[in-house]
């Protein structure tokens, strides 16, 4: 086959749009494929929400996509607001650095920057086209990769990179599938919500930022109902404050290096904070740009130490609510509507007298029980291990070797670089991977900062 592009882009959401962002940026004339099944580029999952409900859990001057601008999201908010866009933005009165904007305005504002940078790229004749199609499989030789298509495409280039995204455990078929997501509602769909009895029970399993998420919708859909929530540890986000600067005391010692230290020291730092006055918030906040550097150097045991036995907590204390989230999950659980349980969720269970029963057991219990409701949510987060993803494409690369589980299977393996390695552990020369897929190797591969910085890294070398 001829050459399609210069550069295959597998994903259009915020990681495969931001590298086309920074690839169309670069002096140098370069054809830019993006396959992507959604009918618009930078929205993904996290991004293609509709609801003013559904707000970043970190507000604009956390959640800039340009890596050189920290304040690129809140001088595009400042501009937007002005222009009478998200007029409800003045219901908050906070600085529009600290709002927390609507996850569908975060896209339309990534968008914008697409349309920027393909004015620029013009200059350099450059181009990026979007191809609406899912990636079925792929084939790399020593000159190019070459992709499938679930319309029978097939599409070539010099490079392609994965940039498939997050799989929502709610929207992602499993290879061991517990049937859960056949019975449950999207967390995200309101209008299916709203054909509920609003006094039922709803049944949630998990209490990540998913289940905010699942609540805000209940909640917008007009359900009035018990709400009953179901984890492990039964442990809540965190809400999200905006505390003072406080000193980096991991750049200022290098020596901490194990989960074990890292937590000694941090919760001395927090007990120094509050002791003065100040947000606990404040040192944990520090922590978050060595987050890849710590877990870069960490042993496999040193890392399955930290999953096991800390990352209920750090995820509940570092991936926090947004504000006005939080406030409505403290209002239905000072009323008693809104019920969190430390327990395991067992299996769905027959049952002709509820439209859904399911198997808990509660933490510190060795029996199980039963549990009824009218409505079952699956919020239990993000699925990184590609081998439980029923999806063509991390089928297909796993099977035929040209990918491995990344550390602890988290996403894939890859070199620094984003180079993806093999089953042997050769680095590929054509095919590179960044954001979520990489998860185990710099374990917060998620955030928009992360995802902007590896971008403009990883456009760098694919035009050199």
């Amino acid at each position: 086959m001829s050459q399609n592009a210069d550069i295959l882009i597998i994903g259009g959401g915020l990681s495969g749009t931001m590298l086309a962002v920074q690839l169309l940026r670069l002096p140098g004339q370069r054809t830019i494929v993006i396959v992507e099944p959604r009918t618009e580029l930078g929205r993904g999952e996290a991004y293609s929400a509709v609801e003013l409900g559904h707000t970043l859990n970190g507000n604009a001057a956390r959640m800039s996509v340009d890596p050189d601008n920290p304040d690129d999201l809140t001088q595009w908010l400042t501009a937007h607001i002005a222009a009478g866009g998200w007029p409800e933005s003045a219901e908050q009165a906070v600085p529009i650095s600290e709002l927390f904007p609507p996850r569908g305005l975060f896209g339309v504002y990534v968008q914008q920057r697409l349309a920027e940078a393909q004015a620029i790229g013009a200059t350099y004749g450059s181009t990026v086209e979007h191809v609406r199609a899912e990636v079925v499989d792929l084939q790399a030789d020593v000159d190019a990769v070459q992709l499938t298509l679930s319309d029978g495409q097939r599409l070539r280039a010099g490079f392609a990179v994965i940039a498939t995204g997050m799989f929502p455990a709610a929207r992602t078929p499993q290879t061991e599938s517990s049937g859960v997501n056949a019975a449950a509602l999207d967390p995200w769909d309101v209008a299916a919500m709203r054909q509920l009895d609003p006094q039922s029970t709803v049944l949630i399993i998990g209490s990540g930022l998913t289940m905010v998420d699942a609540v805000v919708s209940l909640e917008q859909a007009g359900h009035r109902g018990p709400i009953e929530v179901f984890s492990r540890h039964g442990l809540l986000p965190h809400v999200r404050r905006q505390p003072p600067a406080w000193v980096d005391f991991l750049g200022e010692d290098h020596s901490l290096r194990s989960p074990r230290q890292l937590l000694r020291e941090l919760r001395r730092q927090c007990r120094d904070a509050i002791a003065q006055g100040i947000d606990w918030q404040a040192p944990l906040d520090t922590v978050r740009v060595h987050i890849a550097r710590l877990w870069s150097q960490a042993t496999d045991v040193q890392r399955r130490q930290f999953v096991r036995h800390v990352r209920p907590w750090w995820e509940s204390h570092h991936h926090r609510s947004p504000p006005l989230s939080a406030e409505l999950l403290q209002r239905l659980h000072s009323q008693g509507r809104l019920r969190i349980h430390a327990a395991s969720f067992k299996g769905l269970e027959p049952d002709s007298n509820a439209a859904v029963s399911i198997r808990i057991r509660r933490r510190g219990e060795h029996e199980t029980c039963v549990v009824q409701g009218a409505a079952l949510i699956n919020s239990s987060g993000i699925e990184y291990d590609w081998r439980r993803v029923a999806r063509p494409l991390p089928q297909q690369l796993l099977a035929r070797g040209l990918v491995q589980p990344g550390p602890l299977a988290l996403g894939i393996a890859a070199t620094a670089e984003g180079a993806v390695l093999d089953a042997n552990g050769v680095p590929a020369k054509r095919l590179f991977a960044m954001g979520p897929p990489l998860r185990g190797m710099w374990w917060e591969s998620t955030a928009v900062t992360d995802v902007a910085l590896q971008a403009k890294a990883l456009a760098a070398r694919l035009v050199v």
